[in-house]
């Protein structure tokens, strides 16, 4: 069985950093894209950012380019989320997620396993 544990989340102010990481186990981490999405309150969920196996290349969302970097310890089947200079509107619940893909995807149908997410606050 497949589980994704995010940590490292939590309440921080406007301009500050968090490091999201994300344990996989149940699945063979070096063969498996991993991602992160985030859902506010009342919105979709939505794409943030994904790494594909090697940790070679990397995808992120227009909105955290510059300021979340994705990376991935395939040692320790751990894959982080970076996040420096954050804002009010990056508060979310943020979810680790793992693809069979073979490309990077963006779109969350493609992706197969989700974690429980964990909260992330950006206050003023």
């Amino acid at each position: 069985q497949v589980h994704l544990v995010e940590s490292g989340g939590g309440l921080v102010q406007a301009g500050g950093s968090l490091r999201l990481s994300c344990a996989a186990s149940g699945l063979t981490f070096t063969n498996t894209v991993m991602g992160w999405f985030r859902q506010a309150p009342g919105k979709e969920r939505e794409f943030v950012a994904t790494i594909t196996v090697s940790g070679g290349t990397t995808s992120c969302a227009d909105s955290v380019k510059g300021r979340f970097t994705i990376s991935r310890d395939n040692a320790k089947n751990t894959v982080y989320l970076q996040m420096n200079s954050l804002k009010l509107e990056d508060t979310a619940i943020y979810y680790c997620t793992a693809s069979k893909a073979t490309f990077l995807p963006i779109n969350l149908h493609d992706y197969n396993y989700w974690g429980q997410g964990t909260q992330v606050t950006v206050s003023s």
